[in-house]
């Protein structure tokens, strides 16, 4: 996560829109998919879980995410198998490609 932390996406995020927060599992001193890494989000936005879009091409991370109550996006490029956790995918994809007609940008 630090590299990424570090990105040019991060370091000037007006260039690239998209982004409206970056969090790190750093914060709450656990990882994914332990609820806090999750309710980061809803404290740091100020939002119910339901109201974030979470996308993620870990199926164990989509599935814990759904679980928690967040509104999800698995993206599946490999076709593996459904997870057998609770929650599950709102939807699923098969390359990020297809993210912007399923948000709305399209």
């Amino acid at each position: 996560m630090a590299g990424f932390l570090k990105s040019r996406a991060v370091r000037n995020p007006a260039r690239f829109s998209p982004i409206d927060a970056v969090f790190s599992v750093e914060e709450v001193g656990v990882y994914k998919p332990h609820p806090k890494v999750y309710q980061l989000a809803v404290d740091r936005l100020g939002i119910p879980a339901a109201a974030i879009a979470f996308q993620s091409s870990n199926a164990w991370d989509a599935y814990a995410a759904s679980a928690f109550g967040m509104r999800v996006i698995w993206c599946n490029r490999y076709g593996q198998r459904a997870e057998r956790l609770p929650g599950a995918p709102d939807r699923t994809v098969r390359s990020l490609a297809e993210l912007p007609a399923l948000v709305g940008a399209t």
